[in-house]
């Protein structure tokens, strides 16, 4: 058995910077088909439409990939006051607008406490929660509704700045669970308006970051070179 061989049974912790419009699983399966890893899953799902850091567990490390998915995560992104669409991105299109001239700093100030500490939240109607064993987003291309119950996360910090406004950039430091389309979607209802976020990235989980992390390119053509693999493929 070779030395590489033996490195992937006993398992990689592996950071990647998740490429936009690339789903979680999409970025797992590519590097398993592309490295020839037998075993391998991620430690929490990012968006489509958001970028950053992804872990992946390969091998004997996928034991602990739930280790990875309870630690705190931290992410920076934008978010747009004045309209909505139904998934609370981009990914659909605008279905309302709101006025924005009432917002001042201190509506805003207002707003963002709001969100600090011990909150509940409903996940949007776009995500992967399951309901009824079926995945939302799944009902909700289908026109659906469905009872959503509401979870209990914990942001630790939430900056936001309004230099660019209505476009809020804004870093949050949170809890296991945390959708950040919720907290958009309610922000825009506190700030007595709607929202919508146009860009997210995940910069930290737990003890691990982003500028640690690999482009997904350029791990597979390192990766396909240690095994003596064609890198043309």
């Amino acid at each position: 058995m070779s030395n590489e061989t033996t490195i992937q049974d006993e398992g990689e912790v592996l950071l990647i910077d998740k490429p936009l419009r690339w789903t979680s699983f999409d970025v797992v399966n590519k590097i398993k088909r592309a490295c020839k890893y037998n075993k391998i899953g991620h430690a929490g799902t990012l968006d489509p439409l958001a970028t950053g850091l992804l872990i992946l567990c390969t091998g004997k490390k996928t034991k602990v990939i739930d280790t990875y998915q309870a630690q705190e995560k931290e992410y920076t992104g934008t978010f747009v006051l004045g309209k909505t669409t139904p998934s609370v991105d981009l990914e659909t299109e605008f279905d309302a607008e709101f006025p924005v001239d009432h917002i001042t700093p201190e509506v805003l100030e207002t707003a963002r406490k709001t969100f600090l500490g011990q909150i509940e939240q409903i996940p949007p109607i776009y995500s992967a929660v399951k309901v009824d064993g079926e995945r939302l987003y799944k009902k909700a291309r289908r026109g659906e509704t469905a009872e959503i119950k509401k979870r209990s996360v914990e942001i630790s910090l939430f900056e936001i700045d309004s230099t660019n406004f209505p476009s809020i950039d804004f870093r949050i430091i949170c809890s296991k669970g945390t959708y950040i389309r919720s907290i958009v979607r309610d922000f825009g209802v506190a700030a007595g308006s709607g929202a919508y976020l146009s860009v997210l990235c995940r910069t930290r989980i737990g003890a691990f970051e982003l500028k640690d992390a690999k482009n997904l390119t350029d791990f597979i053509y390192q990766k396909r070179v240690e095994l003596k693999l064609p890198v043309d493929e």
